[in-house]
């Protein structure tokens, strides 16, 4: 991101309404390379063509906010590789973690990782590190330090059901996981943060509070989400497209900031739950409309989007969730022109 789109960025969470409404979409493997017309498996081993596609990502569309902006990662497999988790890399479809833990009793013995030496977390940062040059030549900096949150790594270390099962049945095991995980993830986060000074923001993404109750969430959320976000940034942002009306309303007090959520819950709904203290970052259908609908069909639901809001604080304008594959440029330009001339 830019110094432009960061300061902009800090007046929306402060609840200054800008005019047009600001446009971010969260971009990473899932959409990018195939967009940029290389594989996945190029995108992810090619330090140069990932840098090429983000740089197009951002030349083809200056006005937008490109978040986390210039994301080093390998899908779904880059924490649970430090866990020793197996990763499968198809050469163009998504990659995948395999489970490590096989019974609840493994959780005791499951080693603590060194985000500085283990899976595939020094080439993240490396790539990050060689990239830098260039990036801040082309006016960008490294804004945040991102990982998937610690509910999301335990399903891959564990499977989701069996994980889902022992939160139920044997919640002491649970406790004891998502408690290892976010030790680990707060070493990550905080030699991200070590390693890039202009980092000012966290981004953690995680879908499986989505699939809790409020008791479960309140145990096995709540207090470790707080924990990760007690830190000395601006900007504190969490993914979740999964259903949200469980855990949204205890978003302000775990800090969060600034939210990208699904599309099954209207923004308006989401600003009473958040107590309009938390800026949210959406949400048209992703799938349905961004990526199988024509440009037509994408300015008629941003239409209805910007229509439905009274209140256009603390607002950015984006898909409900990351950009899903095959969404084509000509979408993306009919709904950041449908924002830019939006009158209302």
């Amino acid at each position: 991101m830019t110094d432009q789109q960061w300061e902009m960025l800090l007046r929306v969470i402060n609840g200054e309404v800008i005019k047009p409404l600001p446009v971010g979409f969260i971009i990473d493997c899932p959409w990018l390379p195939n967009w940029y017309g290389i594989r996945i498996l190029d995108y992810f081993s090619n330090d140069d063509l990932w840098l090429k596609a983000n740089f197009k990502a951002i030349n083809d569309f200056p006005e937008v906010m490109f978040l986390p902006g210039f994301w080093s990662e390998f899908g779904m497999c880059t924490e649970p590789s430090a866990f020793g988790a197996r990763g499968s890399f198809p050469a163009n479809a998504f990659p995948h973690a395999h489970k490590v833990i096989n019974s609840a009793d493994d959780i005791e013995s499951l080693p603590a990782p060194n985000p500085r030496t283990d899976g595939l977390l020094p080439f993240v940062l490396n790539r990050l590190m060689l990239a830098q040059p260039k990036i801040e030549a082309a006016g960008h900096k490294i804004r945040f330090a991102v990982a998937r949150g610690p509910l999301n790594i335990a399903s891959y270390l564990m499977g989701m059901t069996e994980f889902l099962t022992i939160m139920m049945l044997q919640p002491e095991k649970a406790g004891a996981l998502i408690k290892k995980i976010t030790a680990f993830l707060k070493d990550w986060l905080h030699f991200q943060m070590e390693t890039f000074p202009d980092i000012d923001g966290i981004f953690l993404l995680d879908d499986v509070i989505g699939f809790i109750g409020e008791p479960e969430f309140r145990e096995f959320g709540l207090p470790y989400f707080k924990e990760l976000f007690d830190a000395n940034v601006t900007v504190k942002f969490l993914h979740n497209d999964a259903p949200c009306k469980v855990s949204a309303p205890f978003l302000p007090e775990i800090g969060v900031n600034l939210f990208n959520m699904g599309f099954d819950v209207p923004l308006t709904e989401l600003k009473q739950l958040t107590q309009n203290k938390v800026t949210l970052l959406g949400s048209i259908p992703p799938r349905d409309v961004l990526a199988s609908g024509d440009p037509a069909k994408v300015t008629a639901a941003t239409l209805e989007l910007l229509n439905s809001l009274p209140d256009k604080s603390r607002v950015i304008l984006s898909g409900g969730g990351g950009m899903p594959p095959g969404v084509k440029t000509e979408n993306i330009a009919a709904f950041t022109g449908t924002v830019k001339n939006y009158a209302g």
